[in-house]
């Protein structure tokens, strides 16, 4: 029993190894939540699918500290993103605007689906067009899978 208690207690103490430290945050929590949504429009540029608020990584947690000391010094949510947006481009925001030069991140989804049914119905209207004696049967798809069999040429084995 003195065994399984000194193995419990080893356990409990090493468990604490795997804590991570608790997120920074400020002591005005009128400033944290300024922070915590400015942080919401920023991608986490390691991440790239979660916003800097969401994202755990260590360059997230810079950029956190570097918006919170930002609106420390009193600047606005518009001067940081503006900031932000200066220094790593319009990649950092996580709603990138409608421009011509992200005008492919925007339509591009949409113009391959468009152009993915387009090509569809064209298919299917050929085929449709096309008379009934240039498509094989089921029958001759059975005896063609027959032929190419691995035993259908071996001695002792009759073909079908």
């Amino acid at each position: 029993m003195r065994r399984f208690l000194w193995a419990a207690a080893l356990i409990c103490a090493a468990w604490g190894a795997f804590a991570k430290d608790a997120p920074d945050t400020s002591a005005d929590p009128a400033l944290e939540k300024r922070m915590l949504a400015v942080a919401a429009e920023l991608r986490c540029l390691v991440c790239q699918n979660e916003t800097i608020a969401a994202s755990s990584a260590d360059l997230a947690v810079d950029l956190r500290n570097q918006v919170r000391e930002m609106l420390r010094k009193g600047q606005s949510e518009g001067e940081i993103i503006d900031y932000m947006t200066a220094r790593y481009g319009d990649f950092v925001l996580y709603r990138p605007p409608v421009r011509t030069n992200t005008a492919l991140l925007w339509f591009g989804p949409a113009a391959l689906l468009v152009g993915g049914i387009a090509i569809l119905v064209l298919v299917l209207r050929r085929r449709s067009r096309m008379p009934a004696d240039q498509f094989e049967t089921d029958e001759a798809d059975d005896t063609d899978a027959d032929a190419h069999a691995p035993d259908a040429g071996r001695p002792g084995k009759p073909a079908p």
